[in-house]
């Protein structure tokens, strides 16, 4: 006789809810090992950079103001490319017609000195 089969039968119910759950768990052991091994990196970059800027602080403030002026051109140019959609909407066309009579104020000081002067480029 085995050991399991002397456990009383609530015992042997736990022990194999137990292991159900554990070849449950065990795809998700995998995900869990990956996301440890991503925090790994992680830890080990930040260590590493952080070490480097101590050591190089004027590249390190190169790079971000590069990163920030690559950030800032590339944001000017997504709005400039928006801008020049085309504006849905209706329109209607409206005939220009030449006014009878008067002209304006504008127009007839612009007429007058403009025909009336000669030029000295001669």
């Amino acid at each position: 006789m085995s050991k399991f089969e002397s456990l009383p039968d609530r015992a042997l119910e736990l022990v194999h809810a137990i292991s159900a759950n554990l070849k449950e768990a065990a795809p998700k052991a995998g995900q869990w090992l990956e996301t440890g091994a991503k925090f790994g990196a992680l830890k080990t970059g930040a260590r590493t950079a952080g070490g480097f800027i101590r050591r190089n602080p004027v590249v390190a403030v190169a790079a971000v103001a590069g990163a920030g002026l690559l950030w800032y051109a590339a944001a000017r140019r997504k709005a400039r490319l928006q801008s020049e959609e085309p504006i849905e909407g209706s329109a209607r066309r409206v005939e220009a017609r030449r006014a009878t009579g008067q002209t304006s104020r504008r127009n007839r000081s612009a007429a007058r000195n403009s025909g009336g002067e000669t030029s000295s480029e001669d």
